[in-house]
């Protein structure tokens, strides 16, 4: 009943996509499916993701009411549904094609095998013909036509010596560029898994909200009014609700995302994308944030909470100098302005400043466009507008403004490591990680902010 009650109110507001029934095969079924038959269903996936993307861009601009609510919801729910659909087709598609580099480079790597037992084979002749001297072979009891057989022999050796480095040079390189194509489809299955349980969290809250509100519509002692007011007050709290950052003490969530949204509309990177990154970068542990220089030359630190004195506290010629120019220029006594402490047992520095954690050399490199965007001479990573607009030229640099799952989790691994999210297994958790807390933020923080 509530299903139907949901379709005839949809239906009311002209809302319903206009979904081609004979078209149309977004299914969850990809078994026994060819590569074509999958191709073909992932642009149906696309193109019922588009009218119900299409559907709620058209609700949201409805009058609010009960009707408008459920209509909203049901269109996320299902383009975060069909999403899944074309996610889990994705899926399958590569994992062919991940069975069929695999194979490839199965085969490649036995030619390379091959190669080098024949090269070795080749290089044992050669040396057996180089073991004897001219001499030797004079006064052996081989006749004249038989030294010269095996001159003959060495040369055409030779020549085979140099066919088989080429092909197995040729060979190496064709089985690197393999692995390396293998490399990006294992990472881009491992992106589209981790989509579809970001999907499926949304469509977890979104169906429970639309519960609620096709309860609450059916409930005669609650007005829409009562519904929107209880709204506004969550909203309140939201906004109010502290946002901790590194080195800058805590600002209100609602602060927070006006300085997100403002980096948002520069650079085309999310807003939820930029704030998870911001978390993230808030809560990684005792190595942020808690040194201080102790020395200006050596770029010696110590941490202030256990007193350990770091040797390689901050790079003393790629980032000391930097930071030392940076902080005379703001005002701030380098003594005892806090920086990252290195993290124990991995090698390479700390000296990352304020809440997005920039270390002095990259913050020097985007200073410039921090500047032309905030208009600010001299940005201070320090302050929290200023980090955020840092953060999000950053992932923008990664290729987040893309928008997609994959490359937001890319972005964010990047951010973190400069490297891709299938270089190590902490780098990926840490993309992950940002990822969850991006779609928390905005399932249960900004969404209800706008109304949603």
């Amino acid at each position: 009943m509530r299903k139907f009650l949901t379709f005839l109110i949809i239906a009311s507001l002209g809302l319903l996509p206009n979904v081609n029934v004979a078209q149309s095969a977004c299914t969850s079924e990809t078994a026994g499916k060819s590569r074509a038959q999958l191709e073909q269903e992932l642009e149906a996936c696309n193109r019922e993701i588009a009218e119900w993307q299409e559907t709620l861009n058209k609700t949201k601009q409805e009058s609010a009411s009960f009707a408008r609510d459920v209509a909203v919801l049901t269109a996320k729910i299902n383009a975060a549904q069909a999403n899944i659909k074309g996610k889990n087709i994705a899926i399958a598609n590569l994992t062919k094609d991940i069975a069929v580099k695999q194979s490839e480079i199965s085969v490649l790597d036995n030619r390379i095998l091959k190669g080098k037992q024949a090269i070795a084979a080749i290089l044992r002749k050669t040396n057996d013909i180089n073991s004897y001297s001219l001499l030797e072979n004079v006064l052996s009891d081989k006749t004249l036509s038989d030294f010269f057989v095996d001159m003959d022999t060495y040369a055409s050796t030779e020549d085979a010596l140099d066919i088989l480095f080429d092909e197995l040079r040729e060979t190496k390189a064709s089985t690197e560029s393999q692995k390396a194509a293998l490399a990006k489809k294992r990472e881009a299955e491992a992106a589209a898994k981790a989509a579809i349980e970001a999907a499926k969290k949304e469509v977890e809250v979104v169906n429970n909200q639309k519960k609620t509100l096709l309860a609450v519509s059916q409930n005669n002692e609650r007005t829409y009014a009562q519904v929107l007011a209880d709204r506004q007050a969550k909203a309140a709290q939201i906004r109010a609700v502290l946002f901790p950052l590194v080195d800058a003490g805590a600002i209100p969530f609602g602060t927070a995302l006006a300085y997100a949204q403002e980096a948002s509309a520069k650079t085309g990177v999310r807003p939820a994308l930029i704030l998870g990154i911001l978390q993230q970068e808030s809560n990684l542990g005792a190595n942020v944030g808690r040194c201080v220089i102790t020395n200006l030359t050596s770029g010696e630190t110590r941490n202030t909470t256990t007193g350990y004195v770091w040797r390689n506290g901050i790079h003393p010629t790629r980032d000391l100098p930097l930071l030392q120019t940076l902080l005379k220029v703001l005002g701030r006594d380098p003594l005892n302005t806090k920086v990252s402490c290195p993290i124990a047992g991995v090698p390479g520095y700390g000296g990352a400043m304020g809440p997005t954690q920039f270390i002095p050399s990259t913050w020097n490199l985007i200073a410039p466009k921090i500047s032309a965007y905030t208009g600010k001479a001299t940005p201070d990573p320090w302050s929290p507008a200023d980090a955020i607009m840092a953060a999000a030229i950053l992932l923008q640099g990664n290729g987040a403004a893309a928008g997609t799952y994959e490359a937001e989790r890319t972005a964010a691994c990047k951010y973190y490591s400069g490297r891709i999210c299938s270089s190590a297994r902490h780098i990926a958790s840490y993309g992950n990680q940002v990822m969850n807390r991006a779609s928390t933020i905005q399932l249960t923080m900004i969404d209800p902010l706008q109304n949603l």
